[in-house]
């Protein structure tokens, strides 16, 4: 088994040398590239996590399941969306682990992600495809590509915790990230873990006013960790049987609340490494509930959080836009077996 960079590994060692406030080495190149294309990132991504053919370039290890959404009854801003407009919509959902290798260790703690793309009644999908992190690495993805190169091994085959650690102390953005990865324990179970979109969109009817939001769900089962004890316990893949066993158990609903926060005129639209504030409106959106785990529907799926139905559309944030041609040549490279 070839063994990957986890890069959210990577950001929990160099968290450790940022708040011990380290100075940043001054032969450490901490600047941002001044531009970045979709195809440089597809680059990197197997440069970090190793080439795996016929796979997703990140987020490559996952399960797929279908799923009901059933929308929110009277929403307060989203009611006369299509989305809104039946009892429940179909949905495919998948899980899955932030690494571009498809034999990831579960056990490890770092980013997982839920992507959903629900069928409209006129035909059209909704996507909404959000990490477990509530903030992104990085305020746009120049920041962000920097970072995976801080990542890249040095002269001795292995990532350098001082220019990591450098990296994240000259790029405030990155900051809360890699605190996020040093204090969040490995999920215990897909259906126990919250996920966040990151980023800012909007939605407006032909008689309301425009409103700007970010979602985010929460497991209805709970948010469970795992301690390190019960981490190591573990196989090094557990979470697709886990799910499973959840699914299995007739006294259990493996369910999500997926809820819009309602954003300001003062809140960033286009930087997904800033949270907004606590105190921001919360308005329910609606719920997605599995009905069968396994299967092959997501194989032919690309799940870019750009695809929205009638009513919704996406921000200027450059990270958001940039995953249309990055989802776009890796969903190409899956289907011709690269």
């Amino acid at each position: 088994m070839k063994k990957s960079t986890s890069f959210m590994l990577s950001v929990a060692s160099a968290s450790v040398l940022f708040t011990l406030g380290l100075s940043v080495s001054a032969q450490a190149n901490t600047a941002p590239p001044e531009k970045v294309t979709a195809a440089q990132f597809i680059d990197i991504f197997e440069k970090l996590g190793g080439k795996y053919p016929g796979f997703r370039k990140a987020h490559a290890k996952g399960v797929c399941a279908t799923a009901d959404f059933t929308p929110a009854q009277d929403s307060k801003y989203f009611s006369k969306a299509d989305l809104f407009s039946q009892t429940t919509l179909p949905a495919v959902v998948r899980f899955s682990i932030g690494s571009a290798n498809p034999s990831s260790d579960e056990r490890i703690p770092g980013v997982r992600g839920m992507a959903v793309q629900i069928k409209t009644p006129n035909g059209r999908v909704h996507t909404i495809a959000g990490n477990s992190s509530p903030v992104f690495t990085g305020k746009d993805p120049e920041t962000f590509f920097g970072f995976l190169q801080s990542l890249a091994p040095d002269e001795t085959g292995k990532p350098n915790p001082a220019r990591i650690g450098a990296y994240i102390a000259a790029n405030p953005s990155v900051q809360a990230a890699a605190m996020w990865s040093r204090t969040t324990p490995a999920p215990a179970s897909f259906a126990n873990t919250p996920y966040f979109g990151l980023h800012t969109f909007f939605y407006q009817d032909k008689s309301a006013e425009k409103i700007k939001y970010r979602w985010h769900i929460t497991p209805d089962l709970g948010n469970v960790g795992l301690s390190a004890e019960e981490a190591a316990a573990l196989p090094s893949e557990f979470l697709a049987d886990k799910l499973a066993a959840q699914m299995a158990d007739p006294d259990t609903t493996v369910s999500f609340t997926l809820t819009a926060t309602i954003g300001e005129e003062s809140d960033t639209n286009t930087d997904p490494s800033m949270l907004w504030p606590e105190e921001r409106e919360q308005v329910l959106m609606g719920k997605i509930t599995l009905t069968e785990v396994g299967g092959k529907a997501c194989d032919g799926l690309n799940f870019d959080p750009n695809l929205l139905s009638a009513g919704f559309t996406p921000s200027e944030d450059r990270v958001l836009r940039m995953r249309s041609p990055a989802y776009g040549i890796s969903f190409g490279k899956r289907l011709s077996n690269q």
